[in-house]
């Protein structure tokens, strides 16, 4: 994983946030590009950024105000994906309210690299829309962060889009919907330890670390810590301490 590209998408991930308007261009232009396009319908939201080279469609992940995000969230009944297999209805159907917009838009930078980040429900999102668009185009990387489990074995089976997903630490959401419903991760696991460092770790040695966290939290009056590490904030704040000390 390119640590500078997935800190800018997580970046990216953390504006999708933010209400469209000159702030959110201000913070696309000092990024370095040079045009954004703001898709919502219904409560499902995207941007897409671009700039000669660059084109990235970023999903806007639950936000607890917004009544269409939390059904979705809730709606984990299995469905026939657009593609193979079977995905999350709720993660579904907020993709479907932009998905002829977005498609119809990416025409118009076809010969771009293209991206595609999201965060919580977004990343989700991300990663449905990422396994349409590779019967359309080639996805340069795919780069979630706080996803949950969109699909099933079959359905992430047919996706070749290189896909970063990453974790921090003890993060609620990568825990949902549970394995028991058949559904699984895409995407190699980038793993954000309890000090913030990006470490390759056994699965025993990440139980260790999540108990670690836990306890860490606990100590200091957190009690749920599965949903403060879930913070996109904190997402971008590590990976760029990783970026700084790699340099």
């Amino acid at each position: 994983m390119n640590l500078q590209i997935a800190h800018r998408m997580a970046k990216l991930s953390e504006a999708a946030y933010l209400d469209e308007g000159e702030a959110v261009q201000q913070l696309y232009f000092k990024m370095g590009y040079l045009g954004s396009k703001f898709f919502e319908v219904d409560g499902a939201q995207c941007y897409a950024v671009w700039n000669r080279s660059e084109y990235v469609l970023c999903f806007r992940g639950t936000e607890p105000t917004e009544i269409g995000d939390v059904l979705a969230d809730l709606n984990a009944k299995p469905v026939q994906s657009q593609t193979d297999g079977w995905v999350h209805a709720g993660f579904k159907g907020e993709l479907d309210k932009l998905w002829p917009q977005i498609k119809d838009h990416h025409v118009k930078h076809k010969n771009k690299k293209f991206y595609i980040t999201g965060h919580s429900l977004g990343a989700a999102m991300a990663t449905i829309a990422c396994s349409r668009f590779e019967n359309i185009v080639k996805v340069w990387e795919l780069y979630t962060f706080g996803s949950p489990r969109a699909g099933t074995q079959s359905f992430i089976d047919e996706i070749k889009t290189p896909h970063y997903r990453i974790v921090n630490n003890n993060d609620i959401v990568t825990t949902v919907p549970p394995m028991i419903m058949f559904y699984r991760h895409h995407g190699d696991l980038t793993y954000i330890n309890m000090y913030g460092n990006i470490r390759r770790m056994t699965w025993w040695q990440r139980l260790k670390d999540k108990i670690r966290g836990r306890l860490r939290a606990l100590s200091k009056g957190q009690p749920f810590d599965g949903a403060f590490d879930h913070s996109m904030g904190l997402y971008v704040k590590k990976l760029g301490k990783n970026l700084e000390e790699n340099k």
